[in-house]
């Protein structure tokens, strides 16, 4: 009776993925070594003694205890616009930014400021599993842009064309991907945006994980330099990955100057304002810890290239997808489905890995290991651990 109550909306949406599968681990005996979670994705190193410090200032500070402004503080706001200008080569002003709680509330801001329930947003197939439940409970429709394993995840031009039915309002795009890793290259994603542009809808640009692209990657894309983005783009980015600080939530929207103003209402009645003493912080941290931040992407480098090598013939597990923080693995149990693998594989190897029908129905042949948890002395333990499992 009391969930015909309440929201359907909600109630018809599956619980949260990510403590489901932690608590299949609950049930390994150790024989394997300890746990190794490649669950959620979170850094696998602390934040650097500075960030802690500052932290620890601005969260003691009378002046950081009232609210501050909604759109964020202009400290950070400058600073994140000043870093996004000479990453991008464009010109980005503070007034293009808006601070969130995190990444996840950057995309509930964007999924509303422009889309209202009944219309479409389009996301990737396979999807970030926050981004679908988002826009359900919202009643937002979500249509998908297929992507497959022969085209390495990445959507084509035709798949997005084809995706483009009446009613859709956006293209939520995440790069690198969140599940599979699946870098879009500057030159896909500039086919894209024009595509966008031409139809007249949003691209919603998810770049969490950005600052983990390979050393000498050079800008994600040139979006920022084309005439006009205002009307076409926004970007999503998480402190959170970069600074070791997910339980700090801290996120940025960059959007035109009209975007920001809108979701400053959204913002107002979802929190006010982000949290003010991590925001002070960051705007601190941007310019003095460039090297420490450079240092933990060769160090994720370095994890990514231990999970390829640990992945080679590795009795029919297959290394579908790799990039940033995540790979998508092909389990070699054609008869099973992802759900009893991951969950067995919790269960009696000890190792934590997100189903694909998580991310998509149509993935139950594919795990998603989130390898930048794990140092590279603990990702090569997987490989016995892995050709002894069977179901």
């Amino acid at each position: 009776m009391t969930a015909a109550l309440l929201n359907s909306l909600v109630t018809r949406l599956s619980p949260p993925p990510i403590p489901a599968v932690q608590a299949w681990g609950k049930s390994y005996t150790g024989g394997h070594g300890p746990l190794i979670d490649l669950s959620q994705a979170v850094p696998g190193y602390p934040p650097h003694p500075d960030m802690l410090r500052w932290l620890g200032e601005a969260a003691s500070s009378v002046a950081f205890a009232n609210y501050g402004p909604i759109e964020g503080e202009t400290v950070l706001r400058d600073a994140y616009a000043t870093h996004m200008s000479e990453l991008y080569g464009s010109k980005i002003g503070g007034q293009n930014v808006h601070i969130t709680s995190g990444c996840n509330q950057a995309f509930i801001c964007a999924a509303m400021v422009v889309a209202a329930a009944g219309e479409t947003v389009l996301v990737t197939d396979p999807f970030y599993f926050n981004h679908e439940t988002t826009l359900s409970m919202l009643g937002i429709k979500t249509g998908f842009v297929g992507c497959d394993a022969e085209h390495g995840f990445v959507p084509t031009v035709e798949a997005v064309e084809e995706a483009l039915v009446p009613g859709v309002r956006a293209l939520a795009l995440v790069t690198p991907n969140n599940p599979t890793g699946a870098v879009y290259s500057p030159e896909r994603l500039k086919a894209i945006f024009d595509v966008c542009k031409k139809r007249g809808i949003w691209l919603i640009l998810d770049e969490t994980y950005r600052d983990f692209l390979a050393e000498g990657s050079g800008a994600p894309h040139g979006l920022f330099t084309v005439s006009g983005w205002e009307d076409n783009l926004i970007q999503l980015y998480s402190f959170s990955k970069s600074f070791c600080i997910p339980g700090h939530r801290l996120g940025a929207i960059t959007a035109g100057e009209a975007v920001v103003t809108e979701i400053a209402k959204i913002m107002d009645n979802l929190q006010i304002c982000a949290p003010r003493a991590p925001q002070i912080a960051v705007a601190r941290a941007l310019p003095a810890l460039t090297d420490w931040r450079a240092g933990n992407r060769l160090e994720i480098e370095t994890r990514a290239n231990a999970l390829r090598e640990t992945m080679t013939n590795l009795g029919g597990w297959e290394l579908a997808a790799i990039g940033a923080y995540f790979a998508f693995v092909r389990h070699p149990l054609a008869d099973k489905t992802s759900v009893e693998v991951a969950e067995q594989l919790a269960k009696q190897a000890g190792i934590l890995a997100i189903p694909g029908e998580y991310f998509g129905a149509g993935h139950t042949r594919f795990l998603r290991f989130a390898f930048a948890n794990a140092d590279a002395a603990t990702i090569r333990q997987l490989r016995s651990r892995m050709v002894a499992f069977s179901l």
